[in-house]
């Protein structure tokens, strides 16, 4: 697995953007964000220049527009934040997390539904998936 880069906060804001809508332009970035967040569209150039130094973005200058693409795939990304998570505060131990967030009521019926699906499905499969 190659290394991913540190994506900040914010970054992570304008990656999902750039994610849903690529080819995106800077202003069509710049549109979407000042929408959800109290960013300057000066504040958003910054960050999209950070992801392209960063290795996130790329970039293609179409006459008088830049138009980004991600380097980085959103599920590979998300997955190893997921499991830089479940490491840092659960050692690796997903039983662990679930039960601190079971604990702590944060898991609705419905949430507790879905992963009986979701390990049902998993054993159904014969296999057991280590993190």
């Amino acid at each position: 697995m190659k290394a991913l880069p540190q994506i900040s906060e914010a970054e992570f804001e304008v990656m999902k953007i750039v994610w849903k809508y690529a080819p995106i332009s800077t202003n069509e970035i710049t549109d979407r964000l000042v929408q959800t967040t109290t960013w300057s569209p000066k504040t958003i150039q910054t960050l999209i220049k950070r992801l392209v130094n960063k290795g996130a973005l790329t970039y293609e200058k179409q006459s008088r527009l830049f138009v980004y693409t991600p380097l980085v795939d959103q599920d590979e990304y998300i997955g190893q934040e997921s499991t830089s998570f479940l490491n840092r505060f659960y050692g690796g131990n997903i039983s662990s997390m679930l039960s601190a967030y079971l604990d702590q009521d944060k898991l609705s019926e419905t949430e507790i539904h879905t992963l009986r699906s979701l390990l049902s499905k998993n054993s159904d499969k014969g296999g057991s998936k280590s993190v």
